[in-house]
C-alpha cells in the first residue's frame, strides 16, 4: 500500500502561483511513475501531468502545457506540480497518484491521495 499526501493547495488570484506538493513516506518511491489529475464538481476527473520514474519523461494536458511544471525528488519520496499564470478555470481539487505504468489514463494508477484544494480567483 502506498500512502499520498497532497499539500499547497489554497486561493490564489489568477495569474498567480501554487506549488503541490506529493509526499509518498515509502522506499519504494523511485519505482513509481507520478501524475496529478484533478476534478470539479459535476466532471470527471481529468489528467493534468505525469512524470516517469526517474524524472526523464514528462507529459502535459493541452490546457496546462506550458503553466505548470511536473518534477520529482526521489531522495525526499516527494513529487511536485508547480502551477504558474493560473487561471481561474484551474480551479479544482487537485489529486496526486501512483502507478507502474507509464500513462495519462487515470484507471491505470493505483495508489491515489485524498485531494488537496486549488481556488483561483479571478
Amino acid at each position: 500500500q502506498v500512502q499520498l499526501v497532497e499539500s499547497g493547495g489554497g486561493l490564489v488570484q489568477s495569474g498567480g502561483s501554487l506549488r503541490l506538493s506529493c509526499a509518498a513516506p515509502r522506499r519504494t518511491f523511485s519505482s513509481y511513475v507520478m501524475a496529478w489529475f484533478r476534478q470539479t464538481p459535476g466532471k470527471e476527473r481529468e489528467f493534468v501531468a505525469r512524470i516517469s520514474w526517474n524524472g526523464g519523461n514528462t507529459q502535459y494536458s493541452d490546457s496546462v502545457k506550458g503553466r505548470f511544471t511536473i518534477s520529482r525528488d526521489n531522495a525526499k519520496n516527494t513529487a511536485y506540480l508547480q502551477m504558474n499564470s493560473l487561471k481561474p478555470e484551474d480551479t479544482a481539487v487537485y489529486y496526486c497518484a501512483a502507478g507502474s505504468r507509464l500513462t495519462s489514463t487515470e484507471r491505470q494508477y493505483d495508489y491515489w491521495g485524498r485531494g488537496t484544494q486549488v481556488t483561483v480567483s479571478s
